[in-house]
This record gives C-alpha cells, structure tokens and sequence, in this order.
C-alpha cells in the first residue's frame, strides 16, 4: 500500500510526532511505501526527494507565540493556512497527482497546513484518515482549557463568543477573535463529512467527537503503542518520582509542586516551556522547603535513563489529556504511573493495578498517593511489572498495526 502521511512538523518535538515516526517506521517495516508531507523547516529530519513538495516555511520556531513580533508576511500567511490554503492544496495536489497514493493519514494539519489539503484528496478520489491527538475541530485553542476558568467546553455546546471573552489563544482577544473565526468557516464547510474515518486514541475523546457531532460510523478508537526496542529491560526503582512532558499551566504543574513542598519527597522534572511558566514555578518555590529539580528538555533518549530508574511517574493533568504518549513509555519501563482521575488517563492508569489516580486538582491526595509509593516500594514494582505486561499485551507495534490497517483496507474498500 502507497501511503501519504501528513503532519505539519518533520521533527520530534512531542508525542505527536513521535507518533508520526514511529508508525512510518512500522509501516515501512511492514512493506507499505510511506510518502511524508510537511512544511519546510531548519529543523526537519531528512525528506529525500519528498522534500520539494513540503510547503513553505512560514515562521521556523516551533510554537508561534516563540516570536513575539511578526512581520506582516508571517502574520498573513500565517492567517490563510489558518483559514483555508490554496497554496497548500495546490502543492499537495501536484504531490498525490505525481505519487497516486491509495490512502492519505494526517496527524495534524489545523493552524500550518488548512483543511484546503482534505479538499485536493478528495478530488482525486484519495480517501483520508485524521489521527486526533487534541480538540482542534472543537475548540479554537485544542484544549478545552483556558487560564479565566480552566476547563471550558463553552465551543462545544455552541456558545463561541467565550472563547474571545476568555482570551483562550495565546491570552488574545485578537487571536482568539481570529481562530474563533476559522473554526466557524471550517464548521460551515463541514470538514469532518470531508475525512473517511478518524483515528481516536481514547473513549473519552472519541465521546466528545460524538457530542459535536461527528457519526459514530466514521470514529475508530484505536489506542496509540509503544515501539518496544527493549525487551524486558533492566530497572531500579529509586526514591524519586519523575514528570516528564511541557511545563503549562493545564500539566497541573502547580498542583504538582504543592504536593511535593514541605515533604522529604524527591521530584525530577523534564521538560521545558514556551510560555514563561517554568520562571513563575521556580519564583514559587523560593524560600520554601522541597526536593524539587528542573532538569530541562532532554530528547527521549535521555529521559530513558530516569524513567528506568524513577520509582514512578506523575501525570497531574488538569485538561483533558488525549492519551499521552508518557503513560506508556513509563509502562514499558516498568513503572507504575500516579494520574489525574480525570479525562481520558483513568482508561489507561487502573487504579491500584498500573499505578494510582487522585483527585483532580487536589495537592494533597497527590501527596498522599506519592507517600504510599515511596513507604511501599514494593507495590510501586509491583504495578509497574503488571504495566509493563499491560503494553506487550494491549499497545505493541504489531496489535495497532493490525488495527490500523483493517481500517485502511476499509476506508479504501468503501471508497472506491
């Protein structure tokens, strides 16, 4: 099978992307020709011949509030990929004309590429399937989150004006104004009858993508996976918990922080943030009492040596987190993982059985579920070797794979 797979970024830069290397590697492993398609960036991984048909570079830092004055050129194009693209469509088209692939699979397009490339498949009779990996067709900014109330579901239910009142891109009235106003022209073009099928990591997301509306038909919960290059590794589990993931504010880093504060309680932390929010931590943390650390940002080979030697992970999340990829990545090192009982995370952590769940938003609860682990380390190895068989068994390479292509050969099949 010819495959194009589409995401705006041809670097790693964050579970997405991960994913997006990981399953063109097993797709290739697996005989399948993968044709990528991205923009232009210092940053990409090499393309080969590919790379003549990746759009332009717009801006080249990874999250557009990292410049903080753009020219007018950046600000324009940076507007119609937002909205809806003839650039992109013309030069995906000149793609799949050259390559005839039988399928598309995006991961993300909303913001850098426009739904402009679903048009261009379509009119080729190409079908298309979008891997979710937040709330882009629902929510202006992703996240069903803002920092006026925290989680807000105010775009879903239909009332969008909330989501200038509340500031919910990058704390703008102008840019909310403005992806309000591209979720509404992609709503009104009806984007989502455009794709086949879609690819859902969690039951608690693929219910939202009911609500608003989406056929049951057209949703497939298919869990991402982990690709084992370790089998049965050796680990340790020492006295510190670990957080790996971006410093913001929806993580429930703040929650974090005040569970480990006045507490002999060893915390790591790796990650980094693009925002500012990892100064205000730190300023919160001065003169008080902790055994807190910011390590910074470390590629996943380095994070591996701490998650081999943690005695758990923490997922503190006050969003509604789409299956981060950190859960497994932890289970596949044998670690139990401490989460949120919130959103789509108690699907994947099983209280008491791969790690232990705590109330949202509650510091002390954390605390207390952080102190049964260090007091009983044995329940924390415990958890983490039944974790560890949890992936083999239910998130190898191999099981998505069989699920992912019984749902090409469909899509495909119907399509025709």
């Amino acid at each position: 099978m010819k495959i194009v797979l589409v995401n705006y970024r041809f670097f790693i830069s964050g579970g997405p992307e991960r994913y997006y290397f990981n399953i063109k590697d097993v797709l290739e492993r697996n005989g399948h020709e993968v044709i990528p398609f991205s923009i232009k960036s210092s940053r990409n991984f090499p393309a080969g011949d590919y790379e003549k048909y990746f759009l332009d570079i717009v801006d080249d830092e990874v999250y557009f509030a990292q410049t903080k004055k753009k020219s007018l050129r950046i600000v324009l194009k940076s507007f119609t990929r937002m909205f809806y693209s003839l650039e992109a469509k013309t030069k995906f088209g000149k793609l799949l004309d050259e390559t005839k692939p039988d399928l598309v699979y995006i991961m993300h397009f909303h913001n850098k590429m426009s739904p402009s490339i679903i048009d261009a498949a379509r009119k080729r009779g190409v079908p298309v399937v979008h891997r979710i990996s937040d709330f882009q067709y629902m929510c202006p900014n992703a996240l069903f989150y803002n920092e006026r109330t925290g989680v807000c579901e105010d775009c879903l239910k239909g009332k969008r004006w909330s989501c200038v009142k509340n500031k919910c891109v990058l704390n703008s009235t102008v840019y909310s104004g403005i992806k309000m106003a591209a979720k509404w022209l992609h709503d009104m073009m009806g984007i989502t009858k455009r794709v086949n099928a879609f690819v859902v990591p969690s039951t608690f997301t693929l219910g939202k993508f009911v609500e608003y509306g989406v056929p049951t038909e057209k949703l497939f919960h298919i869990p991402t996976f982990f690709n084992l290059k370790e089998s049965n590794p050796s680990v340790d589990y020492k006295p510190f918990v670990l957080f790996v993931g971006r410093i913001e504010k929806q993580k429930g880093l703040l929650t974090l922080i005040k569970a480990f504060v006045g507490s002999d309680y060893e915390l790591k932390i790796i990650g980094f943030s693009n925002d500012g929010y990892e100064d205000e931590l730190k300023e919160y943390l001065e003169g008080k009492q902790h055994h807190i650390e910011f390590l910074g940002k470390k590629s996943f080979e380095d994070i591996v040596p701490y998650l081999k030697s943690c005695l758990c992970t923490v997922v503190p999340s006050e969003w509604y987190d789409n299956f981060p990829n950190v859960v497994l990545e932890s289970f596949a090192y044998k670690k139990a993982v401490i989460a949120t009982d919130f959103g789509s995370l108690p699907e994947l952590v099983h209280d008491g059985e791969t790690g232990l769940t705590f109330k949202y938003a509650d510091a002390d609860d954390l605390r207390s579920k952080v102190g049964m682990l260090v007091d009983n380390p044995e329940k924390a190895r415990t958890m983490g070797e039944h974790a560890y068989q949890v992936v083999v068994d239910n998130y190898s390479p191999e099981v998505h794979y069989q699920k992912l292509m019984s749902l090409f050969n469909s899509v495909i099949m119907y399509s025709k």
